[in-house]
């Protein structure tokens, strides 16, 4: 059995991730959807469609990088302190294909009280990894996502 305190954080994780997707316009335009949540960790999922392909005929790598920068956003905030990325790196391992369903799986490597190192994993719906991402994040002391 978990402890209160777990509970209320994980309470908390699901109230920023609630306040912020409410207005997430980018998620809403590319059909993304916060699949998981804790703190420290979220998942995000975007199913690959004819609109997102590039001239081979495969996910722009743009828009993978949107799709597990969106999990960083999620994973880096469920602590409600407002955080931001202060940079990224990804690796694309291989295609995202029209009606693949990928899955940006984000976790906390490190968090000091200032930067964080995020490290995500973008899988397809048969769990070929796509893309390995890490993220760096900056968090602006003092400022709540939600207000507690």
């Amino acid at each position: 059995m978990k402890d209160s305190s777990y509970s209320d954080a994980q309470h908390l994780a699901e109230r920023v991730r609630d306040t912020m997707f409410a207005t997430d316009k980018a998620a809403h335009a590319l059909g993304m959807a916060v699949s998981a949540i804790s703190p420290g960790h979220a998942s995000v999922t975007m199913m690959v469609r004819e609109d997102m392909l590039n001239g081979f005929g495969t996910c722009q790598g743009g828009l993978i990088a949107t799709l597990a920068d969106m999990a960083f956003a999620y994973a880096c905030n469920s602590y409600n302190e407002m955080t931001v990325a202060s940079g990224f790196d990804i690796d694309l391992l291989g295609p995202g294909r029209a009606g693949d369903q990928l899955t940006a799986s984000a976790r906390v490597v490190s968090q000091g009280s200032r930067m964080g190192v995020y490290d995500i994993d973008v899988t397809n719906q048969s769990g070929e990894r796509i893309a390995v991402f890490r993220g760096r994040s900056y968090r602006m002391k003092g400022r709540q996502v939600v207000p507690t």
